[in-house]
């Protein structure tokens, strides 16, 4: 059963009764998104944006780190090809009630997202292009050396373990180009020595309220 709740910060997260977990932090859905994947993510492309920006998103869920991004981007100098996996689709009787957007243009824009057909590229803005992949990271194929910049945003370790098993995380790795950057606000030891272990350089950075660490991994050629 998914539930809507609210966060610290006001606006909504979702509850997964199954798995007793949240989609977002509790202490505030938004300030994290913001936190982990536009500032420490998206925005440190800012000064040497190339034309294009590749962007994959593990996974899609309320579809706020694909709102964000593509908000960000209006009026930037930079085409942004963002590819996005979710197995468990939210209903329209959910998302719709979601409370992320403040005005008529946000909520049209929140709505073109999760409108979007899958498999298949749809131009959101004139600087955001969205690509919904309908499956699991296990079963997607990906192609390698193709994204710029990583967000994975998948429930945590504890909650779905195969989601950050080495096998899984090397899949990912090897879908990014030399010099992309992959951000999660997991921060776990083992994950730091597994990202590691597959060639990365891995930063341990403040992490969002109620979160002391974050993770920004580097891919060197």
């Amino acid at each position: 059963m998914i539930e809507i709740i609210s966060t610290k910060d006001g606006s909504h997260t979702l509850r997964n009764s199954e798995l007793n977990e949240t989609y977002h932090s509790i202490h505030g859905a938004v300030q994290e998104s913001l936190h982990v994947f536009i500032k420490n993510g998206f925005d440190f492309f800012q000064e040497t944006f190339p034309k294009q920006l590749s962007i994959l998103e593990i996974g899609f869920g309320t579809g706020l780190n694909a709102w964000l991004t593509a908000t960000r981007a209006i009026g930037l100098p930079v085409q942004i090809q963002y590819t996005t996996l979710e197995s468990f689709p939210l209903e329209e009787t959910i998302w719709s009630k979601l409370n992320y957007a403040a005005n008529e243009q946000g909520i049209e824009l929140f709505t073109k997202l999760h409108q979007a057909g899958w498999s298949k590229s749809v131009s959101v803005t004139p600087e955001f292009t969205l690509f919904k992949i309908h499956n699991t990271l296990q079963q997607v194929s990906l192609h390698p050396s193709a994204f710029d910049l990583v967000y994975f945003d998948a429930f945590a370790p504890e909650k779905q373990p195969e989601m950050w098993a080495l096998p899984v995380l090397e899949k990912v790795i090897s879908s990014m180009k030399p010099g992309a950057i992959l951000v999660t606000y997991c921060a776990k030891g083992q994950l730091k020595r597994d990202l590691k272990s597959l060639g990365l350089t891995v930063e341990a950075l403040p992490g969002p309220p109620g979160k002391r660490e974050m993770i920004r991994a580097k891919k060197y050629p």
